[in-house]
């Protein structure tokens, strides 16, 4: 298992297929269950199979599913099933290979979309899709968005419990001037208003690959503690904002 850029916004990682039989082989599917999600990470090929040749990795991607969020699972080995079948013989058989994740790729993942969860609990976060360039052009502005929910009276359980955005990091594409540092420990209490954070921004970085080969530019980082966890919850930029910070980034990199 392993998890690219790309994949790491869109909740989804990798499955390495070796071949190892000494011959070729079509899969028509790669299941794995983990502990550590409710229900299995399944690939299924689109032309109904893959042909994998003899000793030649094949990277296929899986969408995860919901976390299981009950912290009971950790260490537990994944189980793999591989569904295949040898050329001119429609057959199916299964395998149930071993399954490595070297990365940590499932905790790493769990953790994080269980903190997402929790603080989906207490507040929606959001960027707002506007970007205020300044009239020089070197900095902008983007607002993060934090509102709140209702409460609800019960007085426990992880939506009754406030949250802290501890501070905030940059990117590959942005960062905060020397002048204009982010706010830090910002307290969050369901029931109360909606908040509005302000954030300055210029770009992190003008080389030519910069905006070319970004996949994770415009995932702000928020270091986030509620219910006694902490950990790194990833707020993404729409479409519009996207696309405004990047025509800002190579604006303000042109200028020098």
């Amino acid at each position: 298992m392993n998890q690219s850029r790309d994949q790491y916004g869109k909740q989804a990682i990798q499955l390495l297929l070796t071949n190892m039989s000494g011959g070729p082989l079509n899969v028509a599917e790669a299941r794995l269950a983990s502990a550590l999600f409710q229900g299995d990470i399944v690939w299924k090929p689109s032309g109904g199979s893959l042909e994998l040749p003899p000793n030649q990795p094949k990277s296929v991607p899986a969408g995860l599913p919901a976390p299981d969020c009950r912290g009971q699972s950790t260490g537990q080995q994944p189980i793999a099933h591989v569904k295949y079948s040898e050329p001119g013989n429609a057959v199916l058989r299964e395998l149930a290979p071993d399954a490595a994740d070297p990365f940590g790729v499932l905790e790493r993942n769990n953790s994080e979309l269980c903190l997402a969860a929790e603080t989906a609990a207490v507040a929606d976060i959001a960027l707002d899709r506007r970007l205020e360039v300044a009239p020089d052009g070197r900095t902008a502005v983007v607002r993060l968005f934090i509102t709140p929910k209702q409460t609800n009276g019960a007085g426990s359980g992880a939506a009754g419990k406030p949250m802290t955005v501890e501070s905030i990091d940059g990117t590959t594409l942005i960062a905060e001037p020397s002048d204009g540092p982010w706010p830090r420990d910002v307290r969050i209490v369901q029931g109360t208003p909606r908040s509005e954070l302000r954030l300055r921004i210029r770009p992190a970085r003008c080389d030519a690959h910069a905006i070319a080969e970004d996949k994770v530019g415009t995932l702000l980082p928020l270091h986030v503690s509620v219910g006694g966890h902490e950990g790194l919850l990833k707020v993404a930029a729409g479409s519009a904002l996207r696309a405004r910070i990047y025509d800002f980034v190579t604006a303000a990199c042109a200028r020098g």
